[in-house]
């Protein structure tokens, strides 16, 4: 009797047609969520491609290290220099394996030292120094410094 009354006045089409409703508000409601997500990964990957290696190493938390530029002395090519950049977990990196200074400059200095030395030593090059020059560095600020 309840589904002849509903059918007499037509609350059975009314509540076909709101069910109806109700499944297209669902689903309205999940592609706007779809298109919202979307637009926020499709704005997070442009602000990343915007980064700079360096900043896109800091911002995953990763250690980064560059050679930005290397001059050799035209007058005595035993002397040059690399222009290094680095982030602070490269340095965090360096002192969990034992290098140790006051500076990040040193800290980093003492592995490039280490670096060229074992570079050097198994290409065969005689790695005594005498003669060869000096090694110095120069803080350039924010993470920076020439090795010369």
């Amino acid at each position: 009797m309840n589904k002849y009354i509903k059918k007499l006045f037509g609350i059975d089409k009314i509540e076909a047609e709101t069910k109806a409703a109700i499944e297209q508000a669902a689903q309205a409601t999940a592609l706007a969520t779809a298109a919202t997500e979307a637009a926020e990964r499709a704005k997070e990957a442009e602000r990343l491609a915007k980064l700079s290696p360096k900043e896109l190493a800091t911002e995953k938390k990763e250690p980064y290290i560059a050679v930005l530029d290397t001059k050799v002395n035209k007058d005595n090519v035993r002397n040059g220099f690399f222009e290094l950049d680095w982030n602070e977990y490269f340095v965090l990196q360096l002192t969990e394996a034992g290098y140790q200074g006051v500076t990040e400059e040193e800290i980093v200095d003492q592995w490039f030292q280490e670096l060229c030395r074992n570079v050097g030593a198994e290409a065969g090059v005689n790695m005594d120094r005498r003669g060869s020059g000096y090694v110095n560095f120069n803080n350039l600020g924010d993470g920076k410094s020439e090795v010369f």
